[in-house]
């Protein structure tokens, strides 16, 4: 098994808010560690923009297992199972670019071990 050469690029490239789509997975991408070294990939939904009426410019993420259970916003007896999230889009990206941010992490930790 091979997997395509690609070009990576030193920094992440976020889904921009213009292009989310309701209804549509997502990859959070963060790092635990300073360095760049521990990453965290977690799969959220986009449910929507402003769905508070004091909402300006709001974008709403849910974890994907609650998503796919069935469990809505608009549900509240069954939201408490779930996990919302807002102000996260700069680290929300499609699936390709979340493997170049984890791709650039295994680069990253390769030359550390190879420099340690």
């Amino acid at each position: 098994m091979r997997f395509e050469e690609r070009e990576l690029k030193p920094y992440g490239e976020p889904v921009l808010p213009e292009h989310l789509k309701i209804g549509e997975t997502y990859f959070g991408v963060l790092f635990l560690d300073t360095d760049g070294f521990v990453p965290v990939l977690e799969p959220k939904v986009f449910i929507g923009r402003d769905l508070e009426p004091d909402d300006e410019r709001k974008f709403y993420f849910q974890d994907y297992a609650s998503y796919q259970h069935g469990i809505r916003f608009e549900t509240p007896t069954l939201a408490d199972e779930a996990l919302f999230e807002t102000g996260c889009e700069n680290h929300i990206f499609d699936y390709e670019h979340a493997l170049d941010m984890l791709l650039v992490c295994a680069l990253r930790r390769r030359k550390a071990s190879s420099q340690g």
